[in-house]
């Protein structure tokens, strides 16, 4: 009995073990893959023809989906973070600090990294399901029967439409976080806009704009790359089109914090 309760649990174990080594496997061959697919598409970017007005549509398309959700969002978090921090500034006397620590709170870290968050919500999983919507109903294959080059007709223009939605998003965000400051500010006390934006900027500096500004364009780069990639080697199916929209979304999300943390290392090392 013994003998029999101990080979079925080296049994489950060999099991346990070649699931966790085909995992990992999985993992290399995707990142090996996905690294192929960023390189084809980098090369992509400097080959003509260049698909301008599909670079506009595809620009609006994905502006115009994600605007009204960052704005509530960005509304919304400068008015709870001033309610917040008004309290523990109050405690120090320090409430003149308020609009320039929110300011420098919103445009350093919490504006780029909630937009790309949020873009990664809306962008990553509609591309990836576009394009997985198209692979599965084979117009990826008859493009490249009719000649027209799909990595740069769809994947390109999408990844480029991303890279520069994203950091004009993240700074609607940032404008509409300072709008509800100063709405909360003015809940305890009586300030105006000019007093109010003259703290808030008072603090800023090139240190503070650059980085946020450089990494919310390879947000957007990957946000729209890791999309276009889930949905191009999307499997056969119909439910392929759904694990490509959730896969996208969490790599993605994943792949902004892995960003969001290389960036504040080097910014502290320089």
């Amino acid at each position: 009995m013994k003998k029999h309760t101990l080979s079925r649990l080296s049994l489950k174990s060999i099991r346990i073990s070649e699931e966790i080594r085909h995992s990992y496997n999985g993992l290399f061959i995707d990142l090996g893959e996905l690294v192929v697919f960023t390189i084809n598409v980098i090369k992509q970017l400097f080959r003509p023809p260049f698909e301008y007005m599909e670079l506009i549509k595809q620009g609006f398309i994905l502006g115009n989906k994600s605007f009204g959700l960052v704005s509530v969002t960005g509304f919304i978090m400068g008015l709870v973070l001033t309610m917040q921090m008004n309290p523990v500034l109050a405690d120090f006397g320090a409430q003149s600090l308020l609009p320039s620590a929110i300011s420098v709170a919103m445009v350093r870290e919490l504006g780029p990294v909630i937009t790309g968050l949020i873009c990664a919500g809306r962008m990553s999983s509609g591309i990836g399901a576009e394009i997985a919507a198209m692979r599965v109903t084979e117009q990826i294959d008859a493009m490249e029967v009719s000649g027209t080059n799909p990595l740069g007709f769809v994947v390109t223009t999408r990844v480029m439409a991303a890279m520069i939605t994203v950091p004009v998003l993240v700074i609607f965000a940032d404008a509409f976080s300072l709008i509800g400051a100063f709405l909360a500010v003015n809940i305890f006390e009586d300030t105006s806009s000019t007093l109010f934006l003259d703290r808030s900027f008072s603090m800023l500096g090139f240190r503070d704009l650059m980085p946020a500004t450089i990494k919310t364009v390879f947000f957007g780069f990957f946000i729209g790359l890791i999309g276009c990639y889930k949905g191009y080697n999307a499997g056969i199916g119909t439910e392929s089109v759904g694990k490509a929209a959730n896969s996208a979304v969490v790599s993605a999300s994943l792949t902004i914090f892995v960003i969001d943390l290389v960036f504040v290392l080097i910014t502290n090392l320089l």
